[in-house]
């Protein structure tokens, strides 16, 4: 039997969330560990296709200790590039890889962890597994001959069965793959929903520029109207390097239906909502580029052209016809706590918390608006480890 391994502190994920964990309980001397099910940067190494790249520019892709440092700040870092930041960063942590953790109850002197290495003793514990451990599918009746592929299994198009393709979900995601796949001579058909549509520039400088400087990704969660809408908003439509909205997947002939309602005999029939949808994309778009003129102290500057809707976009898609091949699932991610054995999850499988602190020594981060509107992204999460942290060590303080 393997003996007790006893810390102060147990992080559970070393992505980027956990390393920066690990950055400010070190400054604060606090002895703990990073408990990784794979490698460091598991999920970017082998949950992402071939050509993903991240949606900010390198200046401001950074981790607490690790700035980018290459010659191409403007530039949007690939896989590898993303893994060698990682990598970088965990060049001090005291990670353990290949340790899957199975459970986290309560005990009397904190948690105890029961992990494939054996157990740990922790006086608090820090959620750093992820917001996206499980690709969401909706549970229809898609027929056999269909091939369907999450995120997670896609590569790149030539492992795609042939026929056309329908992609459904129009997030950062949806529309990435379906341009790439569209580019590579396949038909794509894309089921749009709710989305939230961005232009790659705005007066010159990238979007994300604006939304740093101009205090958008700031916010605090505790500022916010409707926080749990704010978290569950889609990701942008972005890509590295250009604007890509449902315009521009139009004219690269990508065919436009609205949200994918339901499947049945056979037939994926779509709501008729779609120009609702995209009229309410482009209300918000303008209203976050009057947030930046207003910032700027600026006249309104170039507007976009609205989204073209098709007068008559089809609410039917026979998927036993062959016109279809395979059915790309970009329906969004949900977190993994089937290991968390503590009442902390709600009815929806979400971590109930306020802003990153769940309660009697448990903690979170790496979840969506966390603490602040840019929580989400790889460079939003040194401010909220570094609050995180600080409330984890005044705990510890206090007790």
């Amino acid at each position: 039997m393997r003996s007790v391994v006893y810390v102060t502190t147990a992080v559970i994920g070393a992505g980027h969330a956990g390393l920066a964990a690990s950055h400010f309980l070190t400054a604060a001397s606090v002895d703990h560990v990073v408990l990784e099910r794979g490698e460091v940067a598991n999920s970017w190494r082998h949950e992402r296709w071939d050509s993903l790249r991240l949606l900010t520019p390198n200046w401001l892709s950074r981790l607490p200790g690790a700035a980018y440092e290459g010659p191409d700040p403007d530039g949007y870092a690939d896989m590898g590039e993303v893994v060698d930041l990682l990598e970088r960063s965990a060049k001090d942590v005291p990670v353990r890889t290949g340790v899957n953790v199975t459970s986290v109850r309560r005990s009397p002197e904190g948690y105890t962890l029961t992990t494939s290495e054996g157990p740990i003793r922790a006086r608090t514990v820090v959620i750093a597994s992820g917001a996206c451990n499980r690709p969401v599918m909706p549970a229809f009746d898609v027929p056999a001959r269909v091939e369907q592929v999450t995120p997670f299994d896609y590569r790149n198009p030539s492992r795609l069965p042939d026929g056309g393709v329908l992609v459904v979900g129009a997030s950062a995601t949806g529309v990435q793959l379906a341009a790439e796949i569209q580019r590579s001579g396949r038909p794509v058909v894309l089921s749009a929903g709710e989305h939230v549509r961005m232009p790659r520039v705005y007066r010159d400088r990238d979007v994300l520029w604006w939304m740093h400087h101009a205090g958008v990704w700031a916010q605090r969660y505790d500022e916010l109207d409707d926080l749990t809408r704010a978290r569950r908003l889609p990701s942008p439509q972005l890509v590295a390097g250009s604007t890509l909205d449902l315009n521009a997947l139009t004219s690269m002939g990508v065919e436009l239906v609205g949200r994918l309602s339901t499947i049945r005999d056979g037939a994926a029939l779509f709501s008729g909502g779609l120009r609702n949808v995209a009229a309410l994309a482009d209300l918000k778009l303008n209203r976050l580029l009057d947030t930046f003129d207003e910032w700027a102290g600026t006249a309104p500057g170039e507007r976009h052209e609205p989204t073209r809707v098709p007068a008559s976009a089809r609410w039917r898609l026979d998927l036993r016809s062959g016109e279809i091949g395979s059915i790309v699932w970009a329906t969004g991610f949900r977190p993994d706590y089937s290991w968390l054995d503590v009442p902390v999850v709600d009815e929806k499988g979400a971590l109930v918390h306020d802003g990153g602190v769940v309660g009697d020594g448990l903690y979170a981060l790496g979840l969506p608006v966390l603490r602040r509107r840019g929580s989400t992204f790889i460079c939003g999460i040194e401010d909220d480890a570094r609050d995180v942290i600080g409330h984890l060590v005044q705990g510890l303080k206090s007790a």
